[in-house]
């Protein structure tokens, strides 16, 4: 469902120059070259990038991207997703591209009763045949995509800071998030963590690092999402 297109290049780095910038007289060709000795230099980034966290100095996390490509996300799913602001989106438009195969999700709570798959998978085969009739007699397919079910298979490719990457694990990797945006955020998690683990070390929800911010509404269960929620040494 989720790839990892790009990155910047030597995130913790990058990170680590950035801050130390903030903090030295240096010029920067002096400060790259702080870090520029191989393992060496990278464990002196993630020595530092674990300071500055730990200060609450965030910025600086800015200076590294990471950009993915997501398929088989439903419309419902992709509104959740583009409500992060911090970041740049691009999404498969349904004014251009014609929904003529049909391609919906189907929710577990759903698919595991064989009575209401039936139901479901017709009501949306209707939906779809009218939406093929419409087009079949020139309707534009920017107007015949009004009927389109929130269940349409849809793609994006987004890039996030990794600030901004922290802010949406926390959130969306709450077990009160919705299921198919809760599953986005685990994938990412998962591909982002061995490539900049100094950064992503305790991402994830409240209950990683802390206590669960849920209140009443906490799912009872931080041992478990701790679990789910750790990389490597992490």
């Amino acid at each position: 469902m989720v790839k990892l297109i790009n990155y910047t290049s030597k995130p913790e780095v990058t990170i680590a120059i950035a801050a130390r910038l903030c903090y030295s007289s240096y010029g920067i060709a002096k400060i790259e070259s702080y870090f520029d000795e191989g393992e060496k230099g990278l464990e002196k980034a993630r020595k530092l990038i674990k300071k500055i966290r730990s200060s609450g100095h965030e910025s600086v996390l800015e200076h590294s991207n990471f950009t993915f490509g997501v398929e088989n996300l439903s419309r419902s799913a992709s509104h959740q997703l583009v409500r992060h602001r911090i970041a740049s989106y691009s999404q498969r438009s349904q004014r251009y591209v014609k929904e003529t195969k049909p391609k919906y999700v189907i929710p577990d709570s759903i698919a595991e009763n064989s009575e209401f798959l039936e139901r479901y998978d017709k009501a949306i085969s209707d939906i779809f045949s009218l939406y093929g009739y419409f087009l079949e007699n020139n309707v534009p397919a920017e107007d015949a995509r009004y009927i389109l079910p929130n269940a349409t298979e849809t793609q994006l490719i987004f890039t996030m800071n990794a600030r901004e990457l922290l802010h949406f694990f926390r959130l969306r990797g709450c077990e009160r998030a919705q299921w198919e945006i809760r599953r986005v955020a685990r994938e990412m998690f998962k591909l982002v963590s061995p490539i900049a683990p100094s950064v992503f070390i305790g991402a994830g929800p409240a209950c990683v690092t802390g206590n669960c911010s849920e209140g009443e509404f906490s799912c009872g269960k931080p041992s478990e999402i701790r679990a789910s929620w750790s990389y490597g040494d992490n």
